[in-house]
């Protein structure tokens, strides 16, 4: 009996031994393919050695840590060539990896969270769904409240992104409420710059900007007015475009369409192209 029981146990032990030399084996192959640029193979190796290798595996952290890494990779990649759908996946998928991560690595990995929130939030706006965008972003005002945002999004955050006649348009939100005192200050709530670019279709040169500017006054059909802004090494001219205005609770979604038709030239459209006529 005690020799059957050790020889299982040396067939166990061989079989864990050899399980572990596989895992080494796949997980070197998978460095590899990420040290020579192949990310996507990289991206499929590491997830399934994610989901493969024990938790308690000294090797699952290094799983884990390139798994997010190479999604989240190919979430910027995708989301930057405007394949937005492939891009919320990935994202959703990210920040799956990024919270499975928190409680092993440290506060800067951390600070990934809130990051992923925001591409999430960019990739929903992309495709259209700006409900669904508005539910993401509702996430990083509550973290704004509660102090949680790390630095470069704790004063606003990139929400939308598109491309037009190779021009990178990139649109930034302020948390900052509206000020009720509408003559305290110059505000602006939302900002889309425009660049150009260069042949691998990265920022070049900021052209100009469109700021939701708030307005000095008081009018009960708006509080918003677009405003393009256009500033050179000598000064900044700006010019108010009262065809596109808005209320407090911004409709961003005409906002979009209204930034692509001043994009096309309509600066001061006779008749305003609504989101429910597009």
């Amino acid at each position: 009996m005690i020799k059957k029981l050790t020889l299982l146990a040396i067939i166990i032990m061989s079989f864990c031994v050899n399980a572990q030399k596989n895992l080494i084996s796949d997980f070197q192959k998978a460095d590899i393919l990420l040290k020579t640029n192949n990310i996507d193979s990289a991206y499929f190796k590491f997830k399934i050695l994610e989901q493969t290798i024990p938790k308690t595996d000294t090797l699952y952290k290094y799983s884990l840590w390139y798994y997010t890494l190479t999604t989240s990779q190919l979430e910027y990649e995708n989301r930057l060539n405007e394949k937005f759908d492939k891009s919320l996946k990935l994202g959703i998928e990210a920040l799956a990896a990024i919270e499975k991560g928190i409680p092993l690595f440290d506060a800067e990995f951390a600070k990934r969270k809130y990051f992923m929130i925001k591409n999430i939030v960019v990739s929903n706006f992309g495709l259209g769904d700006f409900n669904e965008g508005k539910k993401w972003k509702e996430k990083l005002y509550q973290a704004k409240e509660k102090k949680e945002l790390p630095e470069g999004l704790d004063e606003s955050f990139n929400f939308d992104f598109f491309r037009f006649e190779n021009k990178n348009i990139w649109a930034y939100e302020w948390f900052h409420p509206l000020p009720k005192d509408r003559f305290s200050s110059t505000f602006t709530k939302v900002v889309y710059y425009v660049y150009s670019t260069d042949e691998n279709g990265n920022d070049k040169d900021q052209l100009y900007r469109f700021h939701v500017l708030m307005f000095h006054g008081s009018n009960l059909n708006f509080d918003y007015v677009l405003t393009k802004k256009i500033e050179t090494a000598q000064n900044e001219s700006s010019g108010t475009l009262y065809a596109y205005t808005y209320k407090e609770d911004i409709d961003f979604a005409q906002l979009q369409l209204d930034i692509k038709e001043v994009l096309k030239g309509n600066l001061n459209p006779n008749i305003r192209k609504l989101q429910n006529q597009k």
